[in-house]
């Protein structure tokens, strides 16, 4: 699980290090698959900004084994974090690491 980001400049303002460069590719290379971008934007569509996997599978007609593997991808780019609740687990968003994304975008 990778720490949030919170340490890098805006693209446009000026050139990345290496080392910034290789902290924020991670979280684009989590975001780079249409099925995670709907994941997410469904995650925080929900009042609470959390869902159960199981929520995910009805409401977006993928497979279960799908959505837990799009899911284990943006927890390790943690993107998602997650908490058991007996045997449930809800996922829900980082709001630092979308914060990282944007900030990296906006200039």
């Amino acid at each position: 699980l990778s720490p949030p980001i919170a340490c890098c400049p805006p693209l446009l303002a000026g050139r990345l290090t290496p080392e910034e460069a290789r902290a924020i590719a991670p979280l684009f290379r989590a975001l780079a698959d249409p099925a995670r971008l709907e994941i997410l934007s469904a995650i925080a569509a929900q009042p609470n900004l959390e869902v159960r996997a199981c929520q995910l599978v009805e409401s977006l007609n993928l497979a279960q084994p799908t959505v837990s593997y799009h899911l284990k991808i943006m927890y390790e780019a943690a993107l998602l974090k997650k908490e058991r609740r007996g045997t449930l687990i809800y996922y829900q968003l980082v709001p630092e690491a979308l914060a990282a994304v944007r900030g990296v975008l906006c200039a």
